[in-house]
């Protein structure tokens, strides 16, 4: 900026007002300006040294917990990012999408470096969490999703193991007893396979904890236990295979995800039972699959593009300097044509 102001001598607070804007400058005098510019090839100020000066980068990291490709095909999460990154928009914020660490020995990670003023983590483990570990030594104002915060931390959440044991109890009272479940994933990079009927993992993203602790609230042992290894059809339909070909020949399946839960469903179709006749199978998200006809989902509706909205505002408070109040998103049940009273297919 100084060559620049020499090259067409003029001062330097000259030279800064033509590039921020933020005072009186003549038409005349920034064309002069960006004249002496172009000749030295000067692209204006840096946004590092914006961000040093203000204390601000104007970026909010995302921590995304799969892969970028799966979590783009996910509908939910493509939802919540709807209505956050258009409302960070809004606040004239931009949004970096950073890859979850895994906490693996050795590993670095862009959420350790990257320049951002607060963060928000899509999924979070049950407790020690690599990404909120990084943020809190950064000191980085952090709010999460389906999760407990860190201290100060914001919070937007749902009430998934209430909703879950809705959905228990629906089943119980239309006869099931033999009644199985297909999990979420409870980390990354595993495969889709049977669990023990008691299975807890150490450590899970919560959502999965939330789900199966609502079997033991109803006082109900699930009679088969499959662990899919992504939220997508593809492991539904290995999962409901591996579920409904148990020996424990479960009459209803509660499946933590809709796509999942479609997946289960085609895996029935493949397997040539009937649903709800011989399986009553019941979802959560609450998403539009009308692919899926003539079925439609029992499931839990939840609404993504409202939990974004939550998620930025929950932002703007920390960045305001306010401390801001837990939000717990509603949820709705809604009964569908895939639950039905015991059949006799089975």
């Amino acid at each position: 900026m100084a060559d620049v102001a020499a090259t067409a001598k003029v001062s330097l607070s000259t030279v800064s007002l033509a590039y921020s804007g933020a005072g009186p400058i003549s038409p005349e005098m920034k064309a002069k300006v960006e004249r002496a510019a172009a000749e030295l090839g000067y692209t204006g100020p840096s946004a590092q040294a914006r961000a040093l000066r203000s204390g601000r980068s104007g970026v909010v990291g995302v921590v995304i917990h799969d892969s970028f490709t799966l979590a783009f095909r996910a509908p939910l999460i493509l939802n919540v990012m709807d209505g956050l990154i258009s409302d960070l928009g809004d606040m004239g914020l931009g949004a970096l999408l950073i890859p979850a660490p895994r906490g693996e020995e050795g590993e670095t990670s862009l959420l350790e470096s990257a320049p951002m003023d607060a963060a928000v983590i899509l999924r979070v483990r049950d407790h020690d969490d690599p990404a909120l570990a990084i943020l809190r030594k950064r000191g980085l104002p952090v709010v999460v999703m389906d999760a407990e915060p860190p201290a100060g931390g914001g919070q937007v959440t749902i009430d998934d193991g209430a909703a879950t044991l809705e959905l228990i109890e629906h089943l119980r009272e239309l006869g099931h007893e033999r009644i199985g479940t297909i999990t979420l994933p409870h980390a990354p990079g595993l495969e889709t396979q049977l669990r023990p009927v008691d299975y807890w993992p150490e450590t899970s993203w919560a959502p999965m904890h939330h789900r199966l602790e609502a079997f033991r609230l109803a006082g109900v042992k699930p009679c088969v236990v499959v662990e899919a290894r992504e939220s997508m059809v593809a492991e539904g339909i290995a999962a409901g295979h591996l579920a409904l070909t148990h020996e424990s020949q479960p009459t209803a399946l509660v499946v933590q995800s809709d796509l999942l839960a479609a997946g289960a469903i085609l895996a029935a179709r493949e397997l040539d039972l009937s649903v709800p006749g011989d399986v009553s199978i019941t979802g959560f998200d609450g998403l539009d699959l009308p692919w899926l006809a003539p079925h439609e989902l029992t499931t839990v509706h939840q609404d993504g593009v409202e939990k974004g909205h939550a998620l930025a505002r929950a932002v703007k408070d920390l960045l305001d300097g306010n401390d801001p109040a837990p939000v717990l998103t509603p949820l709705e049940l809604r009964i569908g044509t895939t639950t039905a009273p015991v059949g006799g297919g089975r």
